[in-house]
């Protein structure tokens, strides 16, 4: 006589082992262990430029150009992911990815984000290129219609010299603001 395995020991077993591969299939994990330094990062957001949810809110228009650090070229094909708090809310439901054109040129426009407690308005980006990644934020003052970067922006993109400084300016409703990173 043969010594076979029950059914219900079948089962349990394949149900372990389909669970294991399941929490450690590199998809997965990389959801749970990202290294971003910021909250509310989604890796799965959607390719849009028009974040806007609110018709006649305050919106603010982001564009730039990425450039490499060492040769402050242009870089096209970069994916710019980016993320901020949703209008009078404390969720990051205001994301999108987009892509570089040939010039290394974005552009997206957005609602007004929310304010964190005791901080400023922020948009957050991560920037990236081949096995490159960079993460940067951009600070709003609305009263004001100005933007303004962080130390460590300023620290990690000085070879773009005056381009390092956003410019913004603002008509009607919608606040414009050159924002240039390199990586």
């Amino acid at each position: 006589m043969t010594n076979t395995t029950s059914r219900r020991s079948f089962m349990q077993k394949t149900a372990i082992a389909t669970t294991g591969l399941a929490f450690l299939s590199p998809s997965i994990v990389s959801a749970f262990t990202n290294n971003c330094p910021y909250e509310g990062y989604n890796p799965y957001a959607d390719t849009k430029t028009d974040f806007r949810t609110v018709t006649l809110g305050e919106h603010v228009r982001v564009k730039g150009t990425i450039y490499n650090k060492k040769s402050l070229i242009p870089i096209a094909d970069a994916t710019v992911e980016v993320w901020h708090l949703s209008p009078n809310s404390t969720k990051f439901r205001h994301r999108g990815k987009l892509k570089t054109n040939e010039d290394g040129t974005y552009n997206f426009i957005t609602d007004l984000p929310n304010k964190e407690n005791a901080k400023m308005r922020r948009i957050y980006f991560k920037v990236s290129h081949k096995n490159t990644s960079y993460f940067t934020e951009l600070l709003l003052v609305p009263i004001t219609s100005s933007a303004y970067i962080t130390s460590k922006h300023w620290e990690e993109n000085q070879e773009l010299g005056e381009k390092v400084l956003p410019v913004s300016k603002k008509l009607l409703n919608t606040t414009t603001i050159n924002f240039n990173v390199s990586i």
